[in-house]
């Protein structure tokens, strides 16, 4: 088994409809907003693989639904994860001068319009979560079970405490537990529901429910471990950021606590539990399953 020969076109393909609904849906102003607003389309568009808003659109096609129609939603998920990212690396947080190969927001601007930019973008996710195309194709159950979904993956049930464990743990010894519940709710929790959003909204039933969130943890949990065996020993212009900050900066890691091989190793399981979640799927969910070994193997 392995990523499907069509995966990449797939892929593209779906990176370039996002990029076109961000165009579309995040405005860039004039007068006294513009500076804004060219913040936060420097941080939006400065590349990024579009997982998040992806797997909104390959959750939909795996219980049957439209995935065009979810357009906004995939944009709304993308604004959050950006957002995240402006705010993790500044000099307060993460303190990062790069990012994907680029100058870090409050590099590019200054600090105050990074911040607000972040704000702006967390913001205008839920404007997007209630956008009219939504109101007019979904029950309103549905959209408020996608409402309450995001914001508990996005605030202090998922990122954001998440970063605040993570910002604590430096520089100290950390349980198995607790780099679970930093990397659970930091990561993970926002890629679950990017999964669930769509299978949500296309009325999926209860069952496929359930092994659709088993597997967004899952690809949640092997994403970052193989972030944080990149930042070890991937390629800096690849990564588009400097290669060891995580060590330089003593944050906790699954390389650190379990050793580069036992990260590896974790890495795998969790990618074949995230299989074993979609046993059940027939070929609808193949675009998943290739996402789970494109997660895996993605720059090693």
């Amino acid at each position: 088994m392995g990523l499907s020969a069509d995966f990449f076109e797939r892929l593209n393909r779906w990176q370039a409809v996002v990029n076109e609904g961000l165009a579309r849906f995040v405005p860039k102003l004039s007068g006294q907003a513009s500076r804004l607003t060219e913040a936060m389309h420097y941080s939006l568009m400065a590349g990024g693989k579009r997982l998040r808003p992806i797997l909104v659109f390959a959750g939909a096609e795996a219980v049957g639904g439209d995935p065009e129609k979810l357009l906004p939603v995939a944009c709304a998920i993308e604004c959050i994860h950006t957002y995240s990212l402006i705010h993790d690396d500044l000099p307060a947080m993460d303190n990062d001068d790069f990012r994907r190969g680029k100058p870090t927001c409050h590099k590019a601007f200054d600090e105050a319009t990074a911040i607000l930019a972040g704000d702006a973008l967390l913001t205008h996710a839920f404007r997007l979560l209630a956008h009219e195309e939504l109101e007019k194709t979904f029950p309103p159950e549905r959209l408020f079970r996608l409402w309450r979904l995001i914001s508990e993956a996005a605030g202090l049930y998922g990122m954001v405490a998440g970063q605040m464990a993570d910002l604590l743990a430096e520089g100290k010894p950390v349980s198995p537990e607790e780099l679970y519940f930093i990397h659970h709710h930091k990561t993970a929790a926002l890629i679950r529901a990017s999964v669930l959003a769509g299978a949500i909204l296309a009325g999926a039933e209860a069952r496929k429910e359930k092994n659709l969130s088993d597997y967004g943890w899952k690809i949640g949990h092997a994403f970052q471990i193989v972030d944080d065996i990149l930042d070890l020993v991937g390629d800096e212009k690849t990564l588009g950021k400097p290669v060891g900050s995580d060590l330089a900066k003593k944050k906790a890691t699954y390389p650190a606590l379990f050793g580069l091989e036992g990260a590896y190793e974790k890495a795998r399981h969790l990618l074949t539990e995230a299989l074993e979640s979609l046993s059940s799927f027939g070929s609808e969910a193949d675009f998943l399953r290739d996402i789970a070994y494109y997660v895996l193997e993605r720059k090693l």
